[in-house]
C-alpha cells in the first residue's frame, strides 16, 4: 500500500471498532490494536486519517480533538471535494459514495482510508481546470493558513503554491460567496388557478407515465390516484372544500399516487399544489420520489420547490458578519474560519441553501460546532429584507419566488398552517409571502391534530417573552450580534416624527418584558429564606453576607418577571408526587383556581403589554399610510422593505402580544368548567428546563391550547381551500373489522381528529389495503418476563433481542430519559458484539443522518423516540427488528386529561386505547417496507392488554412468551423464514 503523493508517507489511519481497532501504522503495517493500545500510540504518531473525528474520539474515550482538529478527517475532505452531497459518516457510507467495490468495503481495514483520501484528492485535482477551480484554490490557501489538517494535501492537488497570483481570486474574496451567488428575478403575479378538474383516467395515465413501461404494478396505487382526483374537482360552494380522507396501507405507493393527479392539475390550471408532511426528513423523501416525474435536475428545480421556515436556511448577512468576526480574530478563530470556508464551498453548489436537513451533511455541525450553524442562520428573526445588501441573492427569497411559479410545493404542516393563519389575518396584501394555494395534499395526515395544536396555541413563558424583548431592543450590553427593531428599520423612520415617536414609545414599553438574567432571578426569588440567628439581639456575621439593601429586588419591578415568579410558585405548590418531583422533568398544574395575587399580577402585565402593543400598532398603521401617500416616490426596494417591516411587526410582536393580553385578561374571570360544560380553551401552568438554560434554572409559562385544535385549522386553512387530500397509513383505529358499527365509529373518530366534522360537506372516505403478506413476512411478540421499571433489565432485553436479530434493530422509547439510560448500559456490550449502536438525543447528529447510517450499516442498531416511530423508510434487511419498550399510552398531562373528558364521546378509556393503537400501528409500519422484507415486532411490556392487539395488521398473530424463547424464535425466523412459535397466539 503506497500513500498518495500529496499525503505524508508516514500518515497512519484508524478505524475504531467494538473490540479492537484497525490501524495502519506510520510504518505501513496493518495491525489490530485494543483501544488502550491505540490511545497510547496516538501520543507518538503523526495525525491519523479517520472518518468523523469527534465520534472516533468519543469511541476511544478521548477528549474531542477540537478545531482545527489535528486529525485528518475524511469527512472534511469529502465536504471540500464533493460539496452539497450527503453521505453517512461511516467507512461503509463513504466508500459506497465513492463507488468502491463492495468486496473491498466488506473486508475494510485501515488502509482503505488512505485509498479514499487518494480518491478524494484526485477528484479535487480534476477540478483544478474547471469553473470552480480558482475559488477552490483560494479557499484551500486560506484553510491551509488557518491550520487545516488537509490544507497542504489539497493545495498540492490544486497546484497552489506559497502565494495566490494577483490576477486570480484571493482567499478573503473567495469566502465572500454573497458577492457571486446568482440573483433571483421577480416575475409577474400568477393569475388565479383555472377551473379544470382531473379525471380518474388522466390520473392513472400520468401514474403509468411516471412509473415507466417496465415498472411493477402495485395493488391499490392506481386506485389511490383515482380516489385522489376528487380533491381537485371545482368547488361548488364557498367554505365547502372537497375533502378526501384516504387511508393507504404501507406499500400502497401513495406518494406517487397523489403526485400523479397533483401534477396534472397543476399544469392544466397553472397553479401550485402544496404537498405537506410532518417533518423535514419526510419533505426530502417526497422530493426524491419526484425525480421519477422530473428526471432532469434543472427541470425538477423549475417545477418543484421545498419550502421551510427561514431559520432553516443560510443567511448571507449573518454569514458575512461571522466571516468578518473570524477574520478580525485571526488564528484564534481558525476552526470557525475553516468551517466557514467549507460553508462557502457548499453554498456555491447547494440547490437551495438549506442547512437543516437539506444538502448540507447532517454531521457538519458535529465537526465544527452547532454554534457555527446557528450563527449563520436566521434564527433570531431579524431579517431586514430589502435593506439587506444580499437581498437579491438570498436563499429564502429564492425559494419564496420559486414557490410562486412552481407546480408542486413540498412544505411541512407547521409552515402551511402558519401561512394560512397569516393570510386569514392580513388577506392577500402585505402578509403574503406566497400565493395562497387552493389545493393541499396532507401526507402523514394522522399528525394534523398535533400540528394544529402547536400552531394555534399561545405560550407566555419567560423564554418567549425574553425573546420578544431581544427582538425589539437588540443586545443589551452583552456580546451579541442581535439587532433591535430600531436598527432594522433604520432609515425608514429617521427624520419622520410620525414614525420615530411610536417606535421610541414601543421600545420604552418593551422594558416590561424579562430583562437579561431573568431565569436566575426567578430561581433566586423562590429560594428558601436563611434561618434566623439563634439570638435575635446578636447581629448576623458580616463576612460573606451582603446587606439586603445592597441587593435591590429586580423581579418585582418588572411586571413580566413578577407574574413568572407567581406562576412558578403555584406550579411548585401544586406539584404531585412529592417535594422533588419537579426536578425529574416538566411540572404542570391547572391555572384555576387562581390566587388573588396572581390575578392582580396578570392584570398589571396585561396593561403593560397593551402599552407596548398600542405604539407598535400605530407604527404599523403609519408605515402602511406611507405606502399609500409616498407611492410615487418609493422605489421597489423601499416598498418591499416597508411591507416586510409591517409583516414582521405583526408576526413577531403584535400577534404574540394580542394572544398574551387575551389570555391574561381571562385570568380570574374564567373558572373551571362545570361537569357537562365544554370549554373552548385549556389554560395551565408549565415549569420546565429548556435548551440553553443552566442547571437549576427553569422556564415557566402560562399556556393556552384549544380544546379541539381542528376548529381553527378548519376555519383558517380547510374552509378557504377548494380541495384537500389527507392521507396516511393510519388514519383510523381499525384493522379489517367486519362490524359495520365499529367501522363507522372508526371513520367518525378519524373525521373528528382531522377537522372534517367542522366543514359543511362530508368528506369522501377511502381505504386501500397494504399489498404485503404480513402473515408470512412478519412476527410479533410480547415479552412476559422483563421488568418494565428496571433500567438494567430493560437494557438486557434490548441486548438479547438485538443480538438475536444480528443487528438491524430499531429500539423505540416513550421517554428520552429511559432511552439515554438504556443507551449508556447497552452501547459497550453491543459494540463488543459487533453491533454498532446509535441513538437520537445522544449522538449529536440530526435524525436524517442517523437514519442514513442505520440504512447503510446493516448490522447497526438505532434507538429513538417519536420521530423515529413515524415516517422512517428503511426497506430491506437494514431494519428487521422493531422493539418498543412499553405501550405508547398518551402522556397523562393536563391537555390529555381535558380532551379525554370532552372529546372521547363519553368513553375516556376507548380514547386512550385509540391513541395507543394508532402509535403501535405507526411503529409496526416501519418494519415491512417492501414485498421481500422480513421483520419482527417486539413489545417489552407484559401489561399490554389484548384489546390493543388489533393495532397489528390482519394475519399477524401476537405471541406472549419469555425473552429467551422469543430470542430463539426471532433468530430462527430471520435466518430461515421458519418462525411459527410453538405457543398459542394471544387472544
Amino acid at each position: 500500500m503506497t500513500a498518495p503523493p500529496s499525503l505524508p508517507d508516514t500518515a497512519p489511519a484508524l478505524i475504531v471498532r467494538h473490540d479492537a481497532c484497525s490501524v495502519l501504522t506510520p510504518d505501513g503495517e496493518i495491525l489490530s490494536l485494543s483501544h488502550d493500545e491505540v490511545r497510547r500510540e496516538l501520543a507518538h504518531w503523526p495525525a491519523p486519517v479517520v472518518i468523523h473525528a469527534p465520534a472516533t474520539a468519543r469511541r476511544l474515550d478521548l477528549p474531542p480533538p477540537g478545531q482545527p482538529t489535528p486529525w485528518l478527517d475524511l469527512l472534511e475532505l469529502f465536504a471540500f471535494a464533493m460539496p452539497a452531497r450527503t453521505v453517512p459518516p461511516t467507512v461503509r457510507g463513504l466508500a459506497r459514495a465513492l463507488d468502491f467495490p463492495l468486496a473491498r468495503i466488506e473486508s475494510a481495514e485501515a488502509d482503505l482510508l488512505l485509498d479514499m483520501a487518494d480518491d478524494l484528492l484526485g477528484r479535487i485535482a480534476r477540478q483544478h481546470d474547471g469553473p470552480h477551480g480558482p475559488m477552490m484554490a483560494a479557499l484551500a490557501f486560506k484553510m491551509r493558513q488557518m491550520g487545516w489538517a488537509w490544507g497542504e494535501s489539497v493545495c498540492h492537488a490544486l497546484r497552489v503554491g506559497a502565494e495566490i497570483p494577483a490576477e486570480q481570486i484571493q482567499p478573503n474574496d473567495a469566502i465572500r460567496v454573497w458577492r457571486t451567488l446568482p440573483k433571483w428575478e421577480d416575475t409577474a403575479p400568477r393569475p388565479p388557478p383555472g377551473p379544470h378538474p382531473v379525471t380518474p383516467a388522466e390520473a392513472r395515465a400520468r401514474l403509468t407515465e411516471i412509473l415507466g413501461p417496465n415498472a411493477r404494478t402495485r395493488a391499490g396505487q392506481a386506485d389511490f390516484a383515482d380516489v385522489a382526483t376528487a380533491a381537485f374537482a371545482p368547488r361548488a360552494q364557498q367554505g365547502a372544500p372537497h375533502m378526501v380522507l384516504a387511508e393507504a396501507g404501507t406499500g400502497t405507493g401513495k406518494t406517487l399516487g397523489y403526485i400523479a393527479p397533483s401534477s396534472v392539475w397543476a399544469r392544466r390550471n397553472d397553479a401550485a399544489v402544496w404537498i405537506s408532511t410532518y417533518t423535514r426528513h419526510l419533505q426530502r423523501q417526497i422530493e426524491s420520489e419526484l425525480s421519477r416525474l422530473y428526471p432532469e435536475p434543472a427541470v425538477r428545480r423549475e417545477h418543484v420547490v421545498i419550502r421551510k421556515g427561514r431559520e432553516n436556511y443560510l443567511c448571507l448577512l449573518n454569514m458575512e458578519e461571522s466571516v468578518n468576526i473570524a477574520l478580525s480574530r485571526g488564528p484564534k478563530a481558525a476552526g470557525a474560519m475553516i468551517g466557514l470556508c467549507l460553508i462557502a464551498r457548499w453554498a456555491m453548489a447547494s440547490g437551495d441553501g438549506d442547512i437543516a436537513g437539506g444538502d448540507l451533511p447532517g454531521w457538519f455541525g458535529d465537526l465544527f460546532g452547532r454554534g457555527l450553524l446557528a450563527g449563520i442562520a436566521d434564527r433570531r428573526g431579524e431579517c431586514i429584507h430589502g435593506a439587506c445588501p444580499h437581498y437579491q441573492r438570498c436563499f429564502v427569497e429564492h425559494s419564496i419566488r420559486r414557490a410562486r411559479t412552481a407546480d408542486l410545493v413540498i412544505a411541512n404542516h407547521a409552515l402551511v398552517m402558519s401561512q394560512a393563519a397569516w393570510h386569514a389575518l392580513d388577506g392577500a396584501g402585505t402578509g403574503s409571502e406566497d400565493n395562497i394555494p387552493t389545493r393541499y395534499v396532507f401526507d402523514e395526515g394522522h399528525h394534523l391534530m398535533d400540528a394544529a395544536d402547536s400552531a394555534f396555541s399561545t405560550e407566555l413563558s419567560g423564554l418567549e417573552a425574553a425573546e420578544l424583548r431581544r427582538w425589539l431592543l437588540g443586545a443589551e450590553g452583552a456580546r451579541s450580534r442581535a439587532r433591535g427593531l430600531k436598527r432594522r428599520l433604520d432609515d425608514l423612520v429617521v427624520g419622520m416624527p410620525q414614525l420615530e415617536t411610536p417606535l421610541d414609545a414601543a421600545l420604552m414599553a418593551a422594558h416590561a418584558l424579562p430583562a437579561p438574567g431573568w431565569s436566575a432571578r426567578l430561581a433566586d426569588a423562590d429560594a428558601p429564606e436563611p434561618p434566623p440567628p439563634e439570638d435575635p439581639d446578636i447581629p448576623p456575621p458580616q463576612g460573606d453576607l451582603i446587606p439586603m439593601e445592597a441587593e435591590p429586588e429586580p423581579v418585582l419591578s418588572n411586571p413580566t418577571e413578577a407574574l413568572l415568579v407567581l406562576l412558578r410558585r403555584q406550579a411548585l405548590a401544586r406539584t404531585h408526587g412529592g417535594p422533588n418531583a419537579h426536578r425529574r422533568g416538566a411540572v404542570e398544574c391547572d391555572l384555576h383556581p387562581v390566587p388573588e395575587e396572581l390575578v392582580e399580577a396578570a392584570r398589571t402585565l396585561a396593561r403593560a403589554l397593551e402599552r407596548l402593543s398600542t405604539p407598535l400598532r400605530t407604527l404599523v398603521n403609519r408605515l402602511g399610510e406611507r405606502l399609500e401617500e409616498d407611492a410615487e416616490q418609493l422605489d421597489s426596494a423601499s416598498r418591499e422593505r416597508i411591507e416586510a417591516a409591517i409583516r414582521a411587526i405583526r408576526k413577531r410582536a403584535l400577534a404574540r402580544l394580542d394572544g398574551w393580553v387575551a389570555m391574561l385578561g381571562a385570568v380570574g374571570t374564567e373558572h373551571v368548567a362545570e361537569p357537562g360544560q365544554v370549554p373552548q380553551y385549556i389554560d395551565f401552568i408549565r415549569l420546565d428546563r429548556r435548551e440553553g438554560q443552566k442547571p437549576g434554572e427553569r422556564d415557566v409559562g402560562l399556556y393556552r391550547h384549544w380544546l379541539d385544535p381542528t376548529i381553527p385549522f378548519s376555519a383558517v386553512l380547510a374552509a378557504p381551500a377548494h380541495g384537500l387530500l389527507v392521507t396516511s397509513a393510519t388514519l383510523r383505529d381499525e384493522n379489517d373489522t367486519t362490524d359495520e358499527d365499529e367501522a363507522e365509529r372508526a371513520w367518525e373518530a378519524a373525521e373528528a381528529r382531522l377537522g372534517a366534522t367542522h366543514l359543511p360537506m362530508p368528506a369522501l372516505r377511502a381505504s386501500l389495503a397494504s399489498p404485503f403478506d404480513y402473515r408470512r413476512q412478519s412476527r410479533a411478540f410480547i415479552i412476559t418476563d422483563v421488568a418494565h421499571d428496571d433500567p438494567a433489565s430493560l437494557a438486557g432485553a434490548y441486548r438479547t433481542l438485538f443480538e438475536a436479530s444480528g443487528g438491524g434493530g430499531l429500539g423505540l422509547f416513550t421517554a428520552i430519559s429511559r432511552l439515554r439510560d438504556v443507551h449508556a448500559r447497552l452501547a459497550g456490550p453491543l459494540e463488543m458484539a459487533g453491533l454498532p449502536l446509535y441513538a437520537q438525543h445522544v449522538d449529536p447528529m440530526d435524525n436524517a443522518t442517523l437514519v442514513d447510517i442505520f440504512r447503510s450499516e446493516h448490522n447497526s442498531c438505532l434507538l429513538g423516540t417519536d420521530a423515529m416511530r413515524d415516517g422512517v423508510d428503511v426497506p430491506g434487511q437494514a431494519l428487521r427488528l422493531v422493539v418498543f419498550e412499553r405501550v405508547p399510552w398518551p402522556r397523562p398531562d393536563i391537555l390529555h386529561r381535558e380532551r379525554r373528558i370532552h372529546l372521547s364521546g363519553g368513553a375516556p378509556s376507548r380514547y386512550d386505547d385509540r391513541i395507543a393503537r394508532l402509535r403501535l400501528r405507526q411503529a409496526f409500519g416501519r418494519l415491512i417496507r417492501s414485498e421481500t422484507d422480513r421483520g419482527v415486532f417486539v413489545l417489552l411490556d407484559r401489561r399490554t392488554p389484548s384489546r390493543l392487539l388489533s393495532a397489528f395488521p390482519p394475519g399477524v398473530a401476537v405471541h406472549r412468551m419469555g425473552l429467551a424463547h422469543a430470542a430463539r424464535e426471532i433468530t430462527r425466523f430471520l435466518q430461515t423464514g421458519d418462525g411459527t412459535p410453538d405457543v398459542p397466539p394471544a387472544p
